[in-house]
């Protein structure tokens, strides 16, 4: 297959056109920038020149493509525009900045999906895209079973804001297009991981103390990367339209015990502190930090045959370069 990849150069991206590659599948990736098209072309990726915001671009590169695989995220102010970045900052209370990032996102990632599923609505082409287990989670409940694919995004999660992509997707599958969506474990690990767990660390060095809220038994799933790449290679070859994947290697590891690896490995003192405290520590992702976020994905591994094999988080953690300054 000719697969389109959004967001081939990053740290997931990578991963899933390394893996398609290897599975005889021929990659094209978004290019932003000329520096970004040298890159994919190192990789043996062709580069198309666009982003998330030249929407022309986009439907050009999915009508020319077998299938596309969505993972280009604005991750932070510096991707918005400028009206944007003022509606974010100055739109509203400060208190809801979080919320009003998440709209922007939300936005930008939905009109992306309806210009590349214009161009491949009737053809059952593949469309895959990506959400948050995190979504299923909400302040304050402890879960008694993990969440399962079948669950839909909680309206009381603080990362509600992007469930509009599973309303997106689940549109596009009535009009043809076989659009599935993989949600990833806030914990995608792995050696170069920028992500969330990379964040976190380098809060616990700046304020000099890890901490975890409450008695830290809340669980936060885990996948390595090169897993989470295999199911965006299944979901994309054997997926079907409108279903949800669950990228879940570990069902949920505790916080406590994250923030205990993390404590050691600095030589930090480890602490437990409140919700609000969690905000003045971790900023924007304080409110995360409290979430009991166990899933399942015994679905998703019956229905794809995706066998989970990479190291486990807390391995991970002692193994890889997660520390270096």
């Amino acid at each position: 297959m000719r697969v389109f990849i959004t967001g081939a150069t990053g740290f997931i991206g990578t991963a899933v056109a390394r893996e398609l590659k290897e599975n005889g599948h021929t990659v094209v990736g978004l290019a932003r920038t000329s520096a970004k098209a040298v890159a994919l072309r190192r990789q043996g990726i062709e580069p198309h020149q666009g982003d998330l915001d030249d929407l022309d671009s986009l439907r050009a590169a999915a009508a020319g493509s077998d299938g596309v695989i969505h993972l280009a995220f604005m991750h932070g102010l510096s991707s918005a525009s400028w009206r944007s970045r003022l509606y974010i900052l100055a739109g509203g209370t400060p208190d809801r900045i979080v919320q009003r990032f998440l709209k922007v996102v939300s936005n930008a990632d939905r009109r992306a999906i309806d210009a590349m599923s214009t161009v491949l609505q009737g053809s059952n082409r593949p469309l895959v895209a990506t959400f948050g287990t995190l979504g299923l989670a909400a302040a304050g409940v402890m879960r008694n079973v993990p969440g399962v694919e079948a669950d839909g995004p909680d309206p009381a999660s603080p990362g509600y804001g992007r469930a509009i992509t599973e309303t997106v997707l689940e549109r596009w599958a009535d009009s043809g297009v076989r659009t599935s969506i993989v949600r990833l474990s806030p914990t995608v690990h792995g050696a170069g991981d920028n992500g969330l767990m990379r964040q976190i660390i380098q809060t616990a060095r700046k304020k000099r103390m890890m901490g975890y809220v409450g008695d830290g038994r809340n669980r936060w799933p885990a996948v390595h990367r090169d897993d989470a790449a295999k199911l965006f290679r299944l979901a994309l070859e054997k997926g079907t339209a409108g279903a949800r994947y669950h990228g879940v290697a570990e069902e949920g590891v505790a916080m406590s015990d994250i923030a205990g690896m993390i404590g050691q490995r600095l030589g930090l003192p480890v602490k437990s502190v409140t919700s609000e405290g969690a905000k003045k520590q971790f900023g924007w992702l304080g409110p995360f930090m409290a979430l009991d976020n166990p899933s399942s994905s015994s679905w998703t591994r019956a229905q794809l045959g995706w066998q989970p094999r990479g190291p486990l988080l807390l391995k991970d953690l002692e193994a890889s370069d997660y520390f270096r300054d």
